[in-house]
C-alpha cells in the first residue's frame, strides 16, 4: 500500500477547468446550480479505468491500525451486528463468504493517492469535505438501507453494486438495531454501478446498496454539522475568546418574604450582563476556521524527532516545495489561515505564498520565499503539520 498515484493530472486548481466527465459532462456550475443538496445525479463512467487504490487485503490490513477508524457490519439469521476496529487480522480472515461489510474512513489519511482522486471534487470547498471512505463486500454484503445527513458521491471501484434510493419523507428506523435502519424502505429508482460509475446523493436521501459480487465502493462524504453542534461550539470559542468586566453587584438589596426565590431584580440584572454577549464577522471566521480545521479527536500529530535547523529546512523546501502532512487540515481567510484549529494571521505578499499550499496542498521549489513565510512554514514543520 505505497499511495502510488494512479489518477493522473488530478492538480489542477482552475474550478471552471474540471473535468466535466466527472459529473456526467455537466459543468460544475450546473451540477451545483441543479443537483448539489437539491437531487440524486447517476454518472456513468465518471472514472473511466478506475481500478481503486488499494486491494481488499490493504483495506484489511489499513482496518487493523489503530490510527484508522473502522466498523465490520454483519448481517446472520435476519439480525445486524456491528462492531468496531481495530480488528484482528485472523478474525476478519474468518468472515464468512457472504452478507458483510467492512468500512474504513478518512483513507486520505493515509494514502497520497486519496487526496489526488479527492482533488477531482474541488468545486465544493474544503471547507465542506469530510473525508474518503473505501468499504469492501462480498456478494451480498451491505449496511441496510438508511438516510446520511450529508452530501455524498459513492464511486464504484472494483467489481458491481446494486443501488436503490427513494426520496421518502418516512424514516422510521428498525428498533433495537445497532445500525440506524430505514423500517420501511420503498425504492423509487434503481441501477447497477460497474467500476468507473459514481451516484450522488444530496443529503437525507434514503438508499441501499447491495453486492453484487466481491466490490469496494469509495464514499467521498462532506460535513454538515447540526445547527446544535455549531451553537455548542461557538458557545465554546465564546468562552475562550469573549473578555468583559465587572462583577454581580446589589447594593440596594431589598428583604425577601421567600429567601429560596430567585428575585425579579437579579434576573433583570443577570439579563443586561448577559447582553453583554457580543460577537461580529470576525469572530464568525475565526470561530469557522478553528471548527472546520480543528482535527478529529483520534487524529494525532508525530513531530520530527530530530527536526532540520531552518536554514537546512529552507534550503530543502527551495530545491524540493513543501507538501501538507495526510492529517492536516487548513482553510483561510481574510489574510488568514486555520491549520489543525491554530491561526496564523498574515500579510498580503505571505497570503499569496501560502495560499497555493492551502488549495492544492503543495506548492512546487520556490527559492525566493518571503521569509515570513520560511518562518510559519518552518513551525508547521516542527509542529508535524507537514510531510519531511
Amino acid at each position: 500500500m505505497d499511495g502510488t498515484n494512479v489518477l493522473k493530472n488530478c492538480g489542477e486548481l482552475n474550478i471552471n477547468k474540471i473535468n466535466t466527465a466527472v459529473l456526467g459532462g455537466i459543468t460544475a456550475k450546473d451540477f451545483l446550480h441543479n443537483y448539489w443538496q437539491k437531487q440524486p445525479l447517476l454518472i456513468r463512467n465518471a472514472f473511466p479505468g478506475f481500478n481503486g487504490l488499494l486491494t481488499c487485503a490493504e483495506l484489511m490490513k489499513l482496518a487493523c491500525n489503530e490510527d484508522a477508524q473502522s466498523r465490520l457490519v454483519i448481517q446472520k439469521n435476519g439480525k445486524w451486528h456491528l462492531m468496531h476496529g481495530p480488528f484482528n487480522s485472523n478474525d476478519l480472515a474468518k468472515l464468512p463468504k457472504r452478507h458483510w461489510t467492512l468500512l474504513v474512513q478518512d483513507i486520505n489519511h493515509f494514502l497520497p493517492s486519496a487526496y489526488d482522486l479527492l482533488s477531482k471534487f474541488k468545486f465544493i470547498p474544503h471547507t465542506r469535505l469530510d473525508d474518503l471512505m473505501i468499504s469492501y463486500a462480498p456478494k451480498g454484503g451491505g449496511i441496510g438501507p438508511h438516510v446520511d445527513s450529508y452530501d455524498v458521491f459513492l464511486l464504484q471501484g472494483s467489481g458491481a453494486k446494486h443501488w436503490q434510493i427513494s426520496a421518502q419523507q418516512d424514516h422510521q428506523l428498525v428498533p433495537d438495531t445497532p445500525l440506524k435502519i430505514l423500517k420501511n424502505f420503498l425504492p423509487e429508482h434503481e441501477w447497477e454501478l460497474q467500476t468507473g460509475d459514481m451516484l450522488y446523493l444530496p443529503p437525507n436521501y434514503a438508499h441501499h446498496g447491495i453486492a453484487l459480487e466481491d466490490c469496494m465502493t469509495y464514499s467521498i462524504g462532506f460535513r454538515a454539522p447540526s445547527h446544535q453542534e455549531l451553537i455548542v461550539q461557538f458557545l465554546v470559542y465564546l468562552e475562550d475568546n469573549l473578555t468583559t468586566q465587572g462583577w454581580y453587584s446589589d447594593p440596594d438589596l431589598p428583604l425577601q418574604a421567600h429567601p429560596s426565590k430567585i428575585s425579579v431584580g437579579m434576573q433583570s440584572q443577570v439579563n443586561s450582563i448577559l447582553k453583554k454577549i457580543k460577537w461580529n464577522h470576525y469572530d464568525i471566521e475565526n470561530f469557522l476556521g478553528i471548527y472546520l480545521s480543528e482535527p478529529k479527536s483520534h487524529v494525532f500529530f508525530e513531530k520530527p524527532i530530530k527536526p532540520l535547523a531552518p536554514q537546512a529546512f529552507h534550503q530543502k523546501i527551495g530545491k524540493s516545495g513543501v507538501q501538507l502532512n495526510l492529517k492536516s487540515r487548513i482553510v483561510s481567510g481574510k489574510n488568514k489561515f486555520f491549520i489543525n484549529g491554530e491561526i496564523y494571521e498574515v500579510n498580503a505578499d505571505v497570503y499569496k505564498v501560502l495560499i497555493e499550499l492551502a488549495d492544492k496542498r503543495f506548492f512546487l521549489p520556490s527559492p525566493n520565499l518571503n521569509w515570513v513565510a520560511k518562518k510559519i512554514l518552518y513551525q508547521w514543520y516542527v509542529n508535524g503539520y507537514l510531510d519531511n
